[in-house]
Parts: structure tokens; C-alpha cells; sequence
């Protein structure tokens, strides 16, 4: 299988406390055509070690025109912002993170995914002889 580069791009978001009240902070995006189904993103605020969710990559893509997903990620875009803005809810136990995101950096980050990897091919780029052997070696 050929190797092929990884894309990452760093994002500044909003952090949304309130309606009116909201913290600026740095999301990275990163896509490993090896695994071409998500996409990992990490938010850095003053912890030592960024936190990261995976997220899928049709998601993302989803939220950019509509509503997509439920339970722990949520994606929709920013109605009343025109097409600048889309919203990230992200959920856990621990609690919830709702983030303003500039739709022009996640369309240029996925457009750049896709040249690497379009959609509708990922399966493609599993190394499936791997994943087998992993989940065999866990069981």
C-alpha cells in the first residue's frame, strides 16, 4: 500500500460559555489517510496535554450544510451566521464543550482530505490484513 501524507491544520475557535460570553482557544485537525474514516482533533487550553476526540470524517462534512450526529459529537451549521460559522457539541461524562467553528477552515481542511483520500474510497486504504491481525491478537 502506497504511503501518503497526513494533513493537519490548526483552527482558532470559540469556546461558547454563554450567549454572550465566549473563550478563544486552538483546535488542530488532523487526517491519517491510514485511517481514512476520522479525523483527530485536539483543543489546547492551559492543561499540559491537549485533549482529542475522534471524529468522523463524514461528520464534519455533514455539518457543513446540516444537522449531523447524536449522543457524544454533534455537528450543525451556524444559522443566523451566515456560512461562516458551524457549531461542534462535544459530550461526556465529564461534561460538554459547545465550539464556534469557522466553516472556511474545516471546508479547506476536508477539501484537503479528500485529495488524499475522496469519499466513498477510504475502504481502500485499510490496511485489512493489519486490523485483522490486531483484533485477532486482542481477543
Amino acid at each position: 500500500m502506497e504511503s501518503l501524507k497526513t494533513v493537519v491544520q490548526g483552527v482558532a475557535v470559540q469556546l461558547v460559555i454563554s450567549r454572550t460570553y465566549s473563550l478563544s482557544m486552538c483546535m488542530s485537525l488532523r487526517y491519517e489517510p491510514t485511517d481514512p474514516y476520522v479525523v483527530r482533533a485536539a483543543f489546547f487550553t492551559d492543561a499540559d496535554e491537549p485533549s482529542e476526540w475522534v471524529l468522523g470524517r463524514d461528520l464534519l462534512a455533514d455539518g457543513l450544510t446540516g444537522s449531523a450526529g447524536c449522543g457524544d459529537v454533534r455537528v450543525w451549521s451556524a444559522v443566523g451566521h451566515g456560512d461562516q460559522a458551524m457549531y461542534i457539541l462535544l459530550g461526556s461524562p465529564a461534561g460538554t464543550a459547545l465550539l464556534e467553528v469557522p466553516v472556511e477552515d474545516v471546508k479547506a481542511f476536508l477539501e484537503n482530505t479528500e485529495a488524499l483520500v475522496p469519499r466513498g474510497a477510504e475502504s481502500g486504504h485499510i490496511a485489512w490484513d493489519l486490523e485483522l491481525a490486531n483484533l485477532f491478537a486482542k481477543g
